[in-house]
């Protein structure tokens, strides 16, 4: 299981999702139209953790979307 970011070409975006299978939701990201990803060309990935637990997992990704996670420097 893993929790990820995604930014735009400039960095000006982020998107912040979670996954069991990365390389394969990294590709749907890139084949999806209409998408908050596709309007937003977030296709770079800036940062991925990979957790044991479908509870940890969850936490890091409500942490990052709090804002909490914006102190790291990509």
């Amino acid at each position: 299981m893993y929790v990820y970011i995604l930014t735009n070409k400039n960095k000006t975006t982020l998107y912040v999702g979670v996954t069991n299978d990365l390389s394969k939701r990294l590709a749907e990201h890139r084949e999806a139209r209409n998408t908050f990803t596709s309007k937003y060309k977030c296709y770079n990935l800036i940062y991925f953790e990979e957790f044991q637990s479908p509870w940890m997992q969850y936490l890091e990704k409500k942490r990052l979307k709090s804002g909490e996670g914006r102190k790291r420097n990509f």
